[in-house]
């Protein structure tokens, strides 16, 4: 009788495990896009030539050329220098082709006035075995 619920509950547990659906991409694209965030949230998140070049080893050379050639203060990494967000997490991801993802990056503001998330969508692409950020649509 032990054996049977022995063999029971390991065909139970076998049965009850859920699958991973993530595309390859996203699970690899995934811990370099938190370590930006990360550091990105733990520093001065205003945007500005100097703060770009610290950020620059994140970043596909495209997309470093567009954001250096851009005018204005907007900061692209989160919604801008006016409302900085308190807090970010990691959403849904897409692989776009072999070697692309597009993850949903959600937004937080929190204080005594109002609580609000945002989503926006971060490109990211596999260039030399390194995941760098090659688009952020806001």
């Amino acid at each position: 009788m032990k054996f049977f619920l022995l063999i029971a509950a390991a065909i139970f547990a076998a049965g009850c495990s859920v699958p991973k659906l993530e595309a390859a991409e996203c699970s690899a694209s995934r811990p370099a896009l938190r370590e930006f965030y990360s550091a990105h949230f733990g520093g001065d998140m205003l945007f500005s030539k100097e703060r770009l070049e610290e950020k620059r080893r994140h970043l596909t050379d495209r997309f470093y050329q567009s954001l250096t050639a851009a005018t204005g203060d907007a900061g692209p990494f989160t919604s801008g220098n006016a409302d900085v967000p308190r807090a970010f997490r990691l959403g849904e991801c897409e692989k776009l082709a072999e070697g692309r993802a597009s993850f949903e990056v959600l937004l937080f503001w929190r204080d005594e006035t109002r609580t609000e998330q945002r989503a926006i969508r971060v490109e990211l692409e596999q260039s030399g075995g390194t995941w760098l950020i090659d688009k952020v649509n806001n």
